[in-house]
């Protein structure tokens, strides 16, 4: 149905952020950027958290060798989150339970966040120590805006899934019991829709901030040019003319 679904599933350590879960990402990166027929992706979690962040269990028991080794583990996990920034394909993600850390990273970098209500987003980081990574300075700043994300980092803070939704972590609170549900009808809507502007849609906001006026004009004019090329553009202007719904297939 063009839906990848991703399921964060060592829920018996709480889904962390370790050496299995890094190669895993860019291998599923390398996997979905590689395919034609994926045009939105849903992200959920199984267990009690959607994830604990950071394997605090994997820093103890290396402790002397953590600055050489996170920049092993960092290695494939950035480069599967490049890689997933790339895709054509809209992200959507379903927090269903507790997500911090790194996680909160993740789901900062989706496209439609749905959150449980009893949900806590936490950016741990410098309640233990450290910095940030997964792409967290980017991502939170895209969301909630640079003065909030550094404030929300160095505090330390929890968000409650409303607190989150106010500060733009977060597009919708549900109830717990509906929260994958109404995540995956919105993934669903988004696998039928003209993936290619999607994708162009998702390139044009990483630079929205980043660059001068007439560099981003630009860009839009000869992305929307490529668009117009394509058969859902056809589709859509068709459509509306004969006033039905249009029929995108991601092309």
């Amino acid at each position: 149905d063009g839906l990848a679904r991703v399921v964060l599933d060592q829920a018996a350590l709480g889904n962390p952020f370790n050496e299995a879960f890094c190669n895993d990402w860019v291998t599923l990166a390398n996997e979905l950027t590689s395919r034609d027929d994926v045009r939105a992706v849903l992200i959920t979690a199984n267990g009690r958290f959607f994830s604990v962040g950071g394997d605090i269990a994997m820093f103890q028991n290396n402790l002397d060798e953590l600055p050489k080794l996170i920049k092993k583990w960092t290695s494939t996990l950035h480069m599967g989150i490049a890689r997933m920034a790339r895709l054509n394909a809209p992200i959507v993600t379903a927090v269903h339970a507790s997500a911090m850390g790194g996680a909160v990273a993740l789901v900062a970098s989706s496209d439609v966040v749905y959150a449980a209500r009893s949900a806590v987003l936490g950016s741990a980081y410098a309640g233990i120590g450290y910095c940030c990574d997964a792409g967290a300075s980017i991502a939170l700043s895209q969301r909630m805006g640079v003065a909030r994300a550094r404030r929300y980092l160095l505090l330390a803070e929890n968000l409650k899934a409303e607190q989150a939704q106010e500060a733009g972590l977060v597009d919708f609170v549900c109830d717990d019991a509906d929260v994958v549900a109404q995540a995956e009808t919105m993934a669903k809507r988004l696998a039928n829709g003209p993936t290619r502007a999607y994708g162009a849609i998702r390139t044009l906001f990483k630079t929205a901030l980043s660059q001068g006026l007439e560099g981003q004009l630009e860009d839009e004019a000869q992305s929307l040019s490529r668009i117009a090329g394509t058969a859902d553009a056809r589709e859509g202007i068709v459509a509306f003319v004969e006033k039905r719904k249009p029929q995108f297939r991601g092309q």
